[in-house]
């Protein structure tokens, strides 16, 4: 699961959990208003006693609407927390998913570059044989090229001799 659609599905659960609170203070507050409505109303004339419950009925709702209202502010709280820690949680998987990806592609690159060098050096010893071989020729070559140098100095040298002779005439 990717961290925008877990973000997304975070937001969805806090609106959720916002919604249920709202929800359950807008009844308590609706609830509320009804029994203060139907209340009787009381004068100063009743007494203080009268007036002393309705405070302390007042104030035991209060204190359970409060703690309701804590409640649910804790739970909300602590549902984020888990949300929260889930995403970390799940940033840290994904830290060690893409740290283990980086090794293994590191190891992968250096492999595959070490079978790449190896095939250079077969192709460089390769064309070094060539390369010998064609220079051991060489030698023989150039041996054979002053050879013939030297045969087409004599041939050279035997038409200059007869074509002195021809053009020398004898007197007569």
């Amino acid at each position: 699961m990717s961290e925008d659609s877990r973000l997304e599905k975070t937001a969805k659960e806090v609106r959720r959990l916002a919604d249920g609170y709202v929800q359950n203070e807008e009844t308590e507050s609706t609830s509320k208003e009804m029994q203060v409505r139907n209340r009787p109303y009381c004068s100063t004339s009743e007494g203080a006693s009268g007036s002393e419950k309705d405070v302390a009925a007042h104030d035991g709702k209060s204190v359970d609407y409060f703690e309701a209202l804590n409640s649910n502010l804790e739970s909300l709280q602590q549902r984020a927390q888990q949300l929260i820690d889930e995403i970390n949680e799940s940033r840290k998987k994904d830290h060690t998913l893409m740290s283990n990806f980086r090794e293994n592609l590191m190891l992968k690159v250096s492999e595959l570059s070490q079978k790449l060098e190896e095939g250079m050096y077969e192709i460089y010893d390769h064309h070094n044989k060539l390369i010998q071989d064609t220079l051991h020729e060489l030698p023989v070559i150039m041996e054979r090229i002053a050879q013939l140098e030297a045969d087409l100095k004599q041939v050279c040298q035997t038409v200059v001799t007869v074509y002195k002779d021809i053009c020398v005439q004898p007197e007569m």
